[in-house]
């Protein structure tokens, strides 16, 4: 992944090259701290905080473990009673395997797009993935029987759902562009190797475990439906710990600049944080994920309740407080803390998100960053690339296992195409938190106040909108009952 020598929208003033770091320098003493080795502890380290980092860091070890054992015992047993059952694997394996392999060389030019032309790639990726995720929804259709034809429906479903979004969120690109582009204008020194890593080792675990699938798929009892559905969570999990393993890491480095000028190997950084900071980001990872889709739902349900009705106002107006409580106790911007000055999760998600709060309408332009759908997006369009490979193939070959095959590659490539891209929302968390803890740094342009007042000025107009026609309502209707 090479390092882009100039970007368009990089400000002189905002982003400077890095100055590398050396014991003498005493600029910063978190810089000081983070070249001893170990970022600094964060002052209170209750002893139920220190457990559950210590059970959740177990937790991956022991689920990796048993899902290794798991996966080699269903492999021998799927190749022994192979030749008794009507599963090929010569037919089976190649187009998965393939398809993981094709998610790896997609995730790989996905984001070098994404360095070369951000403006460029933010359009792509809300035009590419409603129509690669359609495509994925005909071909199941294709495959002809009912069951396909719902879940092809479904993908097709989505890819409308995706196609209206993009429509409805086109004013924010041009602000997304600068800001990925002051975020990611000069990347850490050996990010590359980080991101090659990273996606090296999530395709070796991801055929790894499709060799257990197989080995399930062979004898196909409702045991071993189980014993699918536990891999594939262990997949996500563990997807998710890798993908915020490199979040961690990088946002540390970045954030060092950005706050400090100064310069962190992101290799040094991943190293420190495998060795010390496992326990938090696999709590990370945990509870982002739950939280994301309660606030989601909730959002949509207050959505859904834009009624005058007094009742359903005091239901959306509870569910709004619910989720203003959720986001303090788990976000994504809390492993920028993590890394930095090694905080427990849900302290530093509370942390990070009380300086949004403190910063005039930088929690609202958060709330609306398009960054975490664009990263979404893109491992969606991967997933599709991935399960096109093998659905196709499977459909001209083993037309029997097409739907099935279809989805694993689906799910591997979405988890591929996130841990590929890592890398670049966490240049973007950084940013955000660093803003937010000296909005008057001159390394600093005037990309977010310009932004944040733009925002604040169509929030007032709008008020005033609805002032105006809630007005015309009233006098309407004293209108009406004078007559």
């Amino acid at each position: 992944m090479p390092t882009p020598t100039s970007n368009g929208h990089a400000s002189r003033l905002q982003i400077q090259e890095p100055i590398t770091m050396s014991p003498s320098s005493s600029s910063s003493p978190i810089a000081f701290k983070e070249q001893q080795g170990r970022p600094p502890p964060a002052a209170h380290q209750t002893i139920a905080g220190k457990l559950f980092r210590n059970l959740f860091k177990g937790l991956l070890f022991s689920q990796l473990t048993l899902i290794s054992l798991l996966v080699i015992v269903l492999t021998i047993r799927g190749l022994i009673s192979a030749s008794s059952h009507h599963f090929h694997p010569k037919k089976w394996y190649p187009p998965l395997l393939a398809s993981v392999a094709v998610s790896g060389v997609a995730s790989l030019a996905w984001q070098c797009i994404f360095i070369y032309n951000p403006s460029r790639a933010v359009r792509a990726t809300f035009w590419l993935s409603p129509i690669l995720t359609c495509s994925v929804g005909i071909l199941l259709v294709l495959i002809g029987s009912a069951v396909d034809a719902v879940v092809g429906s479904a993908f097709v479903l989505f890819a409308i759902t995706q196609s209206l979004y993009g429509c409805w969120i086109t004013t924010r690109f041009e602000y997304t562009d600068k800001l990925l582009s002051l975020a990611t204008a000069f990347p850490p020194a050996r990010t590359r190797e980080v991101v090659c890593l990273s996606i090296t080792f999530s395709l070796v675990y991801s055929g790894f475990l499709v060799t257990g699938i197989g080995g399930a798929t062979s004898t196909r009892t409702s045991v071993d439906l189980l014993f699918i559905s536990v891999i594939l969570i262990s997949l996500s999990w563990t997807m998710q710990v890798l993908k915020n393993f490199q979040q961690v890491a990088i946002s540390r480095a970045r954030y060092v600049n950005f706050a400090h000028g100064e310069e962190m190997d992101a290799w040094d950084a991943f190293r420190i944080t495998m060795k010390h900071l496992v326990g938090s980001i696999c709590i990370g990872s945990t509870l982002v994920p739950i939280i994301v889709f309660i606030r989601g739902s909730i959002r949509s349900v207050n959505l859904m309740s834009g009624s005058s009705d007094e009742v359903m106002y005091s239901g959306a107006d509870c569910f709004s407080t619910i989720a203003n409580k959720l986001i303090t106790l788990g976000n994504r911007w809390g492993f920028v803390h993590v890394g930095t000055y090694d905080k427990g999760f849900v302290e530093a998600s509370s942390d990070t998100w009380k300086k949004f709060r403190s910063t005039s309408g930088l929690e609202k332009l958060i709330d609306s960053d398009l960054t975490s759908s664009l990263c979404f997006l893109s491992a969606v369009s991967v997933g599709a690339v991935s399960s096109l490979t093998a659905g196709i193939w499977m459909l001209l070959t083993h037309k029997d296992y097409a739907l099935e095959v279809t989805l694993y590659a689906f799910i591997i490539g979405y988890f591929v195409g996130r841990v590929g891209l890592a890398w670049l929302q966490a240049c973007v968390l950084a940013y955000y938190v660093a803003y937010s803890e000296d909005p008057q740094s001159m390394r600093f342009d005037g990309t977010i106040p310009n932004r944040i007042q733009r925002l604040q000025m169509l929030s007032a107009h709008r008020d005033n909108r609805e002032h105006e026609v809630g007005r015309e309502i009233e006098e309407d209707s004293t209108r009406y009952n004078n007559c």
